[in-house]
């Protein structure tokens, strides 16, 4: 997105870091307006640039295939703030060394603080901060200084004063670095910016941008019913007029229980007139029959939604010389399938299968929140003035319960004996018993994907001892990306794992009406105690595993968050948990209740 009007701004060097565009949107609620460039393009004119951050990215700085990158960059005399491979990428460039760190740190972290000067002035001596990274610096460059450590990383912030250079191996950006804020207000500070951006400008030049784009044409908008959809149908029709854009929405035989009948309900109260409802469950159905791999699963759904709105489209007489394709698309949709030049395919979303893209390349599609996170859609929905009802539902993928419902094709998934050894050496550390499940999950480790079998831990234990649990497994163990719990109880937990085995199994729907069930259980559960909007997202999740050939297992995956990219799992009160575990081991086929217990990252929101 350019700004029409030039005023100040920091540039966000994208690396091709998960959080690239995370960074850019907290220096934006600092009203700084930031942009997002290429690290090898020259500097060029700099009208305006106060200042420069370096985001992280999935490369080693000593990696031959490192992201290419203008050493003019640093020979501005600017202002700059390295974060993660950005930290690395100033030591080398600096004159200082990295290597590959002895120990991982992935999650949350304890940070001392040396000297609360430049952009930690003001922070105490002990902070929460958030890790990802596999590689260290291990000598500072001339002229730089160790402002700040951890237990595992001796430079985990490092400065020089005099240049307002500045390196930090955590993540300030995410929320789950509790001033990660105040750092960036601080960075601003050095950098001496006006805070002139505000999102009522962002609004004003997405009409403008709507226009521009959209010309002549009119669009043809998907419709999920959540709140990404639903603001961009506002945006839309306030730019274009309510009869230039159609809405379509899509049951595609994945939706939760009476959801494509309730997203028709709220979208007709809240005015939206102009939509139309498709049921193409059995076609998506047979389109995933047999298939197992999970990124050919989202691939599939994806491919097939566009074949079902361009006929769709055909049904209703729109030329697709004068109709685009609309999407509610955020930027994590992007950044995860690999959007970024530099950026590692995280999963692959079904707004980004291999058509989309071909569509973007002919100008015939208009994303108008392809800049946003999941929090400043909520902001822009309230400001347009879209009902509560909307704009604090719970997020839901796009594919729906297909990423939700895990298959196998049967074959014996095998587990390295030494990471499980070195999984229950850990798990001992914390008077937990644990193994390992026959199944894989996605995860984003270091700026990479990962597809890993979970650990699990087993016996009763505070919410404190099983996030650190979990933390120290995931950062001890490579191999392992997530960690569930299963908490003790008859029948015997530890007995009743080691009994689970993968079955071949596929999409149909006896499996997704079971687990349509058990979503229904785990969301009626929050309504019941109150608690809805204290949980940013509950996806509940049907593994193939179980003791007997039938036989499922279920895992509930509560989750914190504002902006997607980071999420803390959400620890529910001791009796709703019970009430939902008690209620889904009732459902016919259901053998095991899992809660997963770890952060994003290492794992991923959903599953798959």
């Amino acid at each position: 997105m350019t700004n029409s009007t030039p005023h100040e701004r920091v540039l966000v060097l994208d690396f091709g870091g998960q959080y690239a565009h995370l960074i850019a949107n907290r220096v934006r609620r600092l009203r700084v307006y930031s942009e997002i460039v290429l690290p090898s393009q020259p500097p060029g004119r700099l009208d305006g640039v106060c200042g420069l951050i370096l985001s992280g990215g999935p490369s080693s700085v000593y990696s031959p295939d490192q992201p290419p990158y203008d050493p003019a960059w640093f020979r501005l005399g600017l202002p700059v703030l390295g974060l993660c491979y950005g930290h690395q990428l100033i030591a080398q460039e600096f004159g200082g060394e990295v290597k590959g760190a002895g120990h991982q740190e992935y999650g949350i972290a304890h940070l001392h603080v040396r000297k609360p000067e430049g952009v930690l002035r003001g922070l105490v001596s002990e902070e929460r901060v958030w890790m990802s990274h596999g590689d260290s610096v291990v000598r500072l460059p001339d002229g730089f200084e160790v402002l700040g450590e951890t237990d595992d990383c001796p430079v985990a912030a490092m400065g020089d004063a005099r240049r307002r250079i500045y390196g930090l191996q955590f993540h300030p950006e995410v929320t789950h670095t509790p001033h990660g804020m105040a750092i960036l207000d601080n960075f601003l500070s050095l950098c001496c910016c006006a805070r002139t951006w505000t999102m009522d400008r962002f609004i004003g030049e997405t009409d403008e941008r709507i226009h521009r784009q959209v010309g002549e044409r009119n669009v043809f908008l998907l419709v999920s019913g959540g709140v990404d959809s639903a603001v961009a149908f506002v945006l839309l029709a306030r730019a274009l007029g309510e009869q230039r854009v159609v809405g379509l929405h899509v049951d595609n035989g994945f939706m939760r229980l009476d959801e494509s009948a309730l997203v028709k309900r709220s979208l007709d109260a809240a005015g939206f007139r102009n939509l139309h409802v498709v049921d193409a469950s059995e076609r998506f159905l047979t389109a995933v029959a047999g298939v197992a791999d999970p990124q050919r699963k989202r691939q599939i759904i994806g491919d097939t939604f566009i074949a079902v709105q361009q006929e769709a489209a055909e049904r209703l007489g729109l030329d697709p010389d004068h109709w685009i394709l609309g999407q509610g698309t955020l930027y994590p949709d992007i950044i995860e399938s690999g959007g970024s030049r530099h950026a590692a395919v995280i999963k692959t979303h079904h707004n980004r299968v291999d058509i989309i893209w071909k569509l973007l390349s002919e100008d015939r599609v208009i994303e108008p929140l392809d800049q946003l996170y999941k929090d400043e859609v909520r902001q822009v929905g309230r400001q347009l003035g879209l009902p509560e009802e909307l704009v604090r539902r719970h997020p839901f993928p796009g594919p729906g319960l297909a990423v939700r419902c895990l298959c196998s094709d049967g074959e014996e998934q095998a587990i390295d004996d030494n990471v499980r050894r070195r999984v229950e050496e850990i798990a001992r550390e914390f008077d937990l018993a644990a193994d390992i499940l026959p199944v894989r999950s996605v995860g984003v480790q270091g700026d990479s994907r990962t597809y890993a079998h979970p650990a699990v831990v087993i016996g009763d234990a505070s919410w404190e001892t099983l996030e650190a649990a979990s933390t120290a497994i995931t950062n001890g163990v490579r191999a392992v990306n997530r960690v569930v719990w299963a908490p003790a109880g008859a029948p015997d937990a530890s007995e009743l794992v080691r009994s689970l085995r993968s079955r071949r199994c596929y999409l149909d729907r006896a499996r997704l009406d079971l687990l349509r069930r058990a979503d229904h259980i785990s969301m009626s559960a929050l309504a019941e105690d109150g608690i809805m909007d204290t949980i940013f997202q509950f996806p509940t999740i049907l593994l193939p595993l179980g003791a007997t050939p039938e036989g499922e297992s279920v895992v509930l995956r509560p989750l914190e968050s504002t902006d997607v990219m980071t999420a803390r799992f959400a620890p529910l009160p001791a009796a709703t948990r019970a009430k939902i575990i008690a209620r889904i081991r009732e459902l016919p086929g259901v053998e095991a209740v899992f809660y997963d217990v770890t952060h994003k990252p290492p794992a991923t929101m959903e599953w798959e």
